[in-house]
């Protein structure tokens, strides 16, 4: 339990949806699922005795003045951006740092390397954590030094973003194509990466001394038609009534022998530790025919909804769901003390 013994007052600060500011009408559906993992974390705040109370992000000057008027005595971060920017997802971390009010996530270092994902890849081979090959492009390109298949994503996005069916290359034409339609819809350099034929798994750690890796998952592409890639679009991710979405199930624990469970628990701490990972976090990975592990990327703050995947770990550890928003809390109290 939280040492104070004290009912607290807690912020639930989640980003209000920005739509005028959105690339794609769609891609703001990621974005507005904050509100529902603001109410499930409201109403576990709520359980365990403490007074939590929603902060939507909106109006940074008004809200300043609600903090400093209300005075909270933690803020459960959910804030995933600011005005439909994800790259200030870390500026709003940095605020609470500055307000010297103990907060639930990541730090803004770890948000902003985690949000680069072509310096999260150069930090993971400094460490010679295997991750795909890769190339980034700011303009179209002239060629690639990398055989296909080959994957094409934004590189400072998240949530799936820009991840579509398509983004999965066979050819050059194809390649020059999807990299100009990213460029010119998310005004930002494109990651294109070697697509790692195999299993993909989703690796949820909470953080601690030590920290702790639970049950991982699997999404399970065989239910998908032939020639469908084996990727986690954004309509597979965020679009219930999709196919994509119905025809990938995430499976957990995920059906796996022994040797490789172990092997995916170190690679995953590696990584919670390289990018100093606190509270809770997720790490991608794709896994081929040999076995051999690829790191895709680490998910600060990943959704903690209710039935999302970090939820569904948590439930298969054994744990309640408000037992895990307290230990979230009590971190972030503790911090402090």
């Amino acid at each position: 339990m939280i040492k104070t013994g004290k009912k607290l007052k807690v912020f639930i600060a989640y980003n209000e949806t920005d739509q005028e500011s959105a690339a794609d009408p769609l891609d703001v559906i990621s974005e507005a699922a904050v509100k529902q993992e603001a109410r499930d974390v409201y109403a576990a705040v709520e359980q365990t005795g403490h007074v939590p109370s929603f902060l939507p992000i909106r109006n940074f000057p008004a809200d300043l003045q609600k903090i400093s008027d209300e005075k909270p005595d933690a803020i459960f971060n959910l804030c995933e951006g600011y005005r439909g920017k994800a790259s200030h997802e870390m500026h709003l971390a940095g605020v609470w740092e500055l307000l010297n009010i103990p907060y639930t996530g990541n730090t803004p270092l770890t948000l902003g390397l985690a949000q680069d994902k072509v310096l999260t890849k150069k930090l993971l081979e400094s460490r010679k954590i295997p991750t795909p090959l890769y190339q980034v492009f700011n303009k179209l390109p002239e060629n690639t030094f990398m055989e296909y298949p080959l994957i094409v994503k934004p590189a400072s996005e998240d949530a799936s973003l820009g991840i579509t069916r398509d983004s999965v290359i066979y050819n050059f034409d194809a390649l020059k194509k999807r990299v100009n339609n990213l460029i010119q819809k998310y005004k930002q350099p494109v990651l294109v990466e070697r697509f790692i034929e195999g299993r993909e798994f989703n690796i949820s750690i909470m953080g601690g001394s030590p920290a702790k890796v639970l049950p991982i998952s699997e999404i399970n592409f065989t239910r998908l038609d032939p020639g469908q890639p084996h990727i986690t679009s954004y309509e597979a991710k965020w679009l219930p009534e999709h196919p994509l979405y119905k025809k990938t199930p995430p499976v957990c624990p995920a059906k796996i022998n022994k040797e490789l469970e172990e092997r995916l628990k170190d690679i995953a701490l590696q990584v919670f530790k390289l990018l100093q990972g606190r509270d809770y976090g997720r790490v991608d990975v794709r896994v081929d025919a040999r076995e051999r592990i690829f790191v895709l990327e680490y998910n600060p703050n990943p959704d903690i909804s209710v039935g999302a995947g970090f939820s569904n770990a948590v439930k298969a550890s054994g744990m309640s769901y408000p037992d895990f928003i307290t230990q979230v809390l009590n971190n972030a109290i503790n911090r402090r003390a």
